[in-house]
This record gives structure tokens, C-alpha cells and sequence, in this order.
């Protein structure tokens, strides 16, 4: 089974799992989702031990036991199996995983797995969604670790082309992360206005990418140029890498704002976190639009002409072998043209 799994991964959103059983991928292997009889999420390898069939299409009875939809044999949460026609036959039993539900997510992993943690003091969860790119783990990784593309793909968020010369850009490197910062004009935005964004404020995208599992959380706001001081709206936004196989990848996100307008009536705190979770999806969705043309992008960076933008992404690689898949690495990529880059 995935080595992976010595770490959660948020691989499904709990709303999606009612009363029949859901078919769940990750790193090529199936896995079936079903509640028992006490609403508990549970998850067994999607083939049953008889003649394989798939648990996830079968039906979950009224004891809580999935039942296998060719031959009728059923299992527990902890995988024990019978068979209705041969109750005495034993060894009838399939693999179990743990499952933790938390923060809008049922999360995968193996018994004694690693379960990641956020700050998340101040903010109020305003959603989660998951998103599918067909681009493998470190392609999609690469591209939400760097901003350059910002006037080029995206649709609200961030600088305009006419701003590109005018981006603050700060990284850094450390044993076991990448932090990132950057600040520019934010572009027009109609919609930006609704949550206290002015015309010409200072749009900031700072994050932290960790790799146990992979992991970026971004802190968005926007701030005055003549005083500095932040606008109302701030949002945190933990990112899941999770690689569903070696050529796909679902981004699991929780969306966090935070209002510091004071105590808000419920209903216009409700709104204001609705228009964030819509913001941080329509960013993604221009994202999954133009990341599957470079889903081919070869994982060594041997060759490509880089610059002081992609200094994070040189690490990141380095870290997702070391830390992620400990595995040794087998090259070593160019260093980014810029002066601070080292």
C-alpha cells in the first residue's frame, strides 16, 4: 500500500458522502468510502477478497456493513468480512484505513498516520472545495508556488501586465519549507469592491509550502499605499496536494476569511465568506484551465532558462523527493538566474 499514507491527505469532501458508498483515488489505488450504522466515515480498499469486485459499488446495509455488489459479501469498519453463503469461511477479510473528518474533509491515511495541522486564530471557515488537474503532483505544485503567471492566467486576483516590473518578490528556502511573498497593484476589479478592495490598493500573496504531507497556505489581503493599513478582508487558504495518480492531481482547499470590520450580523458574514470561497475557486478554475498544457513539463529542470521567480520552485522539487516520496535525488537542477536566488 502507498507509502504516502504515513500522512492524512483531505481526499474527499465530507458532503459527498451520504448513504451509498463513494469510490475514492489516490497514488493509483482505489479505496470505498461508506458511513456505518453511527454516521462514521470509513474506508477499505475498493476490492473485495472473494473475486475482486469493487466495495464501492455496492451498498451499504442497514447494520452499517458494506456489502459487495456481486456476491453479497460485507465488511465492517475494520474490514472483517463473512460470506452469506458460507458463514463458517474464514479469512474473508479486506484492508482498513483510518479515516479522520475535519475542516470540511474526510482524511485518508494508515493506522499511526501524521495528521497536519493550520493556526487558523481569527479566521472563520468560509468552505472547502475540491478541484481536479490533469497535471502531475509537481507540475501542479510548481505552478501555484510562483506568481509570474499572475496577469497572464488569472481573472481577479493580483497585477496587471503593465505592473509585472513594478512586483515586490521575497523567498526563502529553509530545511523543510518554502515561504514565499509578494506584493503589486491590485488589477480592477469590480467584484473586489464588494469585500473593501479600493482601486490601486496593494494586493499581498504570502505563503508557506510544507511536504507532510504537500501542503501551501496562502495569506491573501490587500492594504492602502498611503498608510499601509490592511483592508477589511484577509483570507488563509490551506492548499492539498493530493495525487490521485502519477498523472493527476486534486487540490483539496480550505478557504478561511477573516473580517477585521468588528462583529458582523450573521448574514453579512455569511455573504462575505461565500464571495471569498467564490473568489479562491474562480482563481483555481483559471489555473486548471491552462495547467493541463503543461502537464508534460519533465520533473528534472535541466535545460529551462529560469529566473529569480522560480527560486522556490527549484527547492520545492528538491524537498517533495527528500521529504515526501524519500527517495534520493537524481539530479540537480540549475540554480535560478537572479542575485538572491542562491
Amino acid at each position: 500500500m502507498s507509502e504516502l499514507l504515513r500522512y492524512f491527505h483531505p481526499v474527499l469532501p465530507a458532503r459527498k458522502l451520504g448513504k451509498s458508498p463513494v469510490k475514492v483515488s489516490f497514488d493509483g489505488k482505489g479505496f470505498a468510502f461508506f458511513r456505518d450504522h453511527e454516521g462514521r466515515a470509513r474506508a477499505l480498499l475498493d476490492r473485495c477478497p472473494h473475486r475482486f469486485a469493487p466495495l464501492s459499488a455496492g451498498r451499504v446495509r442497514p447494520d452499517g456493513r458494506l456489502a459487495c455488489p456481486y456476491h453479497g459479501w460485507h465488511f465492517d469498519g475494520q474490514g472483517r468480512g463473512k460470506s452469506p453463503s458460507l458463514p463458517q469461511l474464514t479469512n474473508c477479510d479486506v484492508q482498513a484505513f483510518s479515516v479522520v473528518e475535519q475542516d470540511g474533509f474526510l482524511w485518508l491515511g494508515r493506522e499511526g498516520a501524521s495528521m497536519p495541522t493550520h493556526e487558523t486564530t481569527g479566521y472563520e471557515l468560509a468552505g472547502v472545495f475540491a478541484m481536479r488537474f490533469d497535471a502531475p503532483l509537481f507540475v501542479a505544485l510548481d505552478n501555484f508556488c510562483e506568481d509570474e503567471h499572475t496577469p497572464y492566467v488569472h481573472t481577479y486576483l493580483g497585477w496587471l501586465e503593465r505592473d509585472v516590473s513594478t512586483v515586490e518578490f521575497e523567498a526563502e528556502n529553509g530545511p523543510d519549507f518554502t515561504r514565499v511573498r509578494y506584493r503589486a497593484r491590485q488589477r480592477p476589479a469590480p467584484i473586489a469592491r464588494l469585500v473593501g478592495v479600493r482601486s490601486g490598493d496593494w494586493f499581498h500573496n504570502d505563503w508557506v509550502t510544507r511536504f507532510d504531507p504537500v501542503c501551501t497556505t496562502y495569506e491573501i489581503f490587500w492594504s492602502s499605499p498611503e498608510t499601509g493599513e490592511r483592508r477589511p478582508l484577509s483570507l488563509r487558504v490551506p492548499v492539498y496536494f493530493v495525487p490521485l495518480d502519477e498523472r493527476t492531481t486534486q487540490l483539496s482547499t480550505v478557504v478561511y476569511a477573516r473580517s477585521d470590520l468588528g462583529p458582523l450580523p450573521r448574514p453579512v458574514m455569511a455573504l462575505l465568506k461565500k464571495l471569498a470561497l467564490g473568489l479562491v475557486w474562480n482563481e483555481f478554475k483559471d489555473d486548471r484551465a491552462f495547467v493541463k498544457h503543461v502537464k508534460d513539463t519533465p520533473f528534472e529542470t535541466k535545460g529551462m532558462r529560469l529566473g529569480k521567480f522560480d527560486k522556490p520552485l527549484i527547492h520545492n522539487h528538491k524537498l517533495l523527493e527528500r521529504i515526501y516520496w524519500q527517495r534520493p535525488q537524481d539530479s540537480t537542477p540549475p540554480k535560478a538566474d537572479a542575485p538572491d536566488a542562491s
